[in-house]
C-alpha cells in the first residue's frame, strides 16, 4: 500500500478540501513539498483549484538553492504563478505582518529531520504565534520523521533558546511535524486555529524504520541527501560547533566527521574503548576525504563515517547523540589539547557571546563532559536519560501515528 502524505491525502479527498473553498491559501514549502507523484505541492494544490495568494520559504529558500548555512534567502514574485513568495530565513525569520495580510489559511508542508536543530520546527513555532496574533488558521500537511519515534539527548535549557532551539524539547524528538505543532500549542498556550491532516499508512516502527519504503527521497535541505545522514543528524549536527568537518563540501555530508590532524582509526578503536555500549546499531569506517568547501577545504582529512544502515542498524539501539559525543571525547582523550570547538568569533545562527556547540546543545553540559578528563560516559547518562524519560511522557498523549 502506497503511504499517503498529507498532500496526497488532501488532494485526493474532496471533503478535506472543501473548507479552503474560496479561502486565500499560503504554503510553506521547500524541494520536498511534493506529492506521491514528485509533483510540486504549489503545482498540485493550484493544479486543484485551491487559491494560492502567497508562498513561504523556509532556510535554504522555497526552491533549496542556498547550499551552506546562515545564507540568507530574499523575497520574489513566482514567476509560474506571480504570486509572492516570502523568505523566512532573510531579513526576518518570523512572519512580518504584511505578509500574514496574504492569506486567510497557511498549509506547511515541510519535511522535518526529527531533530531539535533543524530550523524547520522552528519556523513552525513563529508561523503558529503570528497566526495566533493575525487570527489566522495553519494547517500541516504531515510528513514521516525519518528518525522515526526514538528519543535522545537532553533538553534544551532555559535561556538557551535560538533559531535552532525553539523550547524545552530534546535533540532527538521522535515527532512528526504535525505532532510537533500540537506541542508547540500546548506548551506556549497559543490560541490558533490548528489542523494537522493526517498521513494514511505511515508505521513510524514498520520496515524503514520511520522513512516508507515506497516514498522516494528527496532532499529536504541540501545537505540532507539521504536517510542514512537523516538518522545520524542528531549526532552529527553538533559537529558543526566543532573544528572537525561535518562533511560539507562532500557526496556525504553530515554522515562523518574529520579533520587533517586525527587518526580516525585511533578515534573509533578509542570509542570501543570508552562506551562500547554506545556504539550499537551502527557500524564506524574510518575513510579519507577532502572537502571541497567549508572547513578544511581542499586538504586531505582523515575521517569517521558513520553508518546507520545495512545489516549492521538496529533502529532501537542507535543514539546517534551519544555515538558523536563518544567521538568528541576519544578526540580529547587521544589528544587532550585539541582544538575540538569552534570559537566565540563564530557567530553561530546569529547567536552572542555563546559557543556553538553549546548552542546547538541548548546549553554547556555536552562540553563539559567532553572537556572533563574524570568524566565517564555514565556521567553523560545520568544528565540526559532524565530528559528523555520525561520527553516521552510529556508527548505520549500527542501521537498521532501507533
Amino acid at each position: 500500500m502506497t503511504t499517503l502524505f498529507g498532500i496526497d491525502r488532501l488532494l485526493a479527498d474532496p471533503a478535506l478540501l472543501k473548507p479552503l473553498g474560496g479561502k486565500r491559501v499560503a504554503l510553506l514549502a521547500h524541494p520536498a513539498s511534493v506529492t506521491a507523484e514528485l509533483t510540486h505541492s504549489l503545482d498540485a494544490l493550484i493544479a486543484a483549484g485551491v487559491k494560492v495568494t502567497a508562498v513561504f520559504g523556509p532556510q535554504h529558500g522555497v526552491r533549496g538553492d542556498l547550499q551552506d548555512n546562515m545564507m540568507e534567502s530574499p523575497d520574489f514574485t513566482d514567476p509560474v504563478y506571480e504570486v509572492p513568495c516570502f523568505s523566512l530565513y532573510g531579513e526576518v525569520r518570523r512572519p512580518t505582518g504584511q505578509s500574514m495580510h496574504s492569506f486567510d489559511v497557511m498549509l506547511v508542508d515541510l519535511q522535518d529531520l526529527g531533530c531539535r536543530i533543524y530550523t524547520y520546527v522552528t519556523t513552525l513555532l513563529y508561523v503558529l504565534e503570528a497566526a495566533a496574533q493575525h487570527g489566522k488558521a495553519v494547517w500541516v500537511l504531515d510528513r514521516p520523521n525519518p528518525a522515526g519515534r526514538p528519543v535522545e539527548g537532553t533538553r534544551l535549557r532555559s535561556g538557551w533558546e535560538s533559531f535552532v532551539g525553539a523550547g524545552p524539547m530534546v535533540m532527538r524528538h521522535g515527532l512528526t511535524m504535525g505532532e510537533m505543532g500540537h506541542w508547540f500549542i500546548r506548551h506556549f498556550n497559543l490560541d490558533v486555529d490548528y489542523r494537522v491532516i493526517e498521513m494514511e499508512g505511515w508505521e513510524p516502527d514498520g520496515p524503514g524504520f520511520g522513512w516508507p519504503a515506497d516514498r522516494v527521497w528527496i532532499n529536504p535541505s541540501p545537505n540532507a541527501p539521504n536517510v542514512n545522514m537523516a538518522r545520524a543528524y542528531a549526532g552529527t549536527v553538533m559537529v558543526e560547533g566543532a573544528t572537525l568537518s561535518e562533511g560539507r563540501g562532500t557526496t556525504r555530508p553530515l554522515e562523518l566527521f574529520g579533520a587533517p590532524d586525527i587518526d580516525a582509526k585511533a578515534v573509533i578503536a578509542e570509542m570501543h574503548r570508552l562506551a562500547p555500549e554506545w556504539l550499537g546499531g551502527c557500524k564506524l569506517r574510518d575513510i579519507w576525504f577532502q572537502p571541497t568547501f567549508h572547513k578544511h577545504v581542499g586538504q586531505l582529512c582523515s575521517g569517521v563515517h558513520i553508518h546507520a544502515e545495512g545489516a549492521w542498524y538496529d533502529h532501537a539501539a542507535f543514539r546517534p547523540w551519544r555515538v558523536q559525543a563518544l567521538g568528541f571525547k576519544a578526540i580529547r582523550s587521544l589528544w587532550p589539547d585539541y582544538p575540538i570547538w569552534r570559537g566565540l568569533d563564530f557567530k553561530y545562527e546569529y547567536t552572542e557571546d555563546m559557543l556553538a556547540i553549546d548552542v546547538i546543545n541548548g546549553g554547556p553540559e555536552l562540553r563539559a563532559w567532553v572537556d572533563d578528563a574524570d568524566a565517564e560516559p555514565g556521567d553523560l547518562d545520568a544528565l540526559s536519560l532524565p530528559d528523555e524519560a520525561g520527553w516521552r511522557d510529556e508527548v505520549e498523549g500527542l501521537l498521532l501515528y501507533r
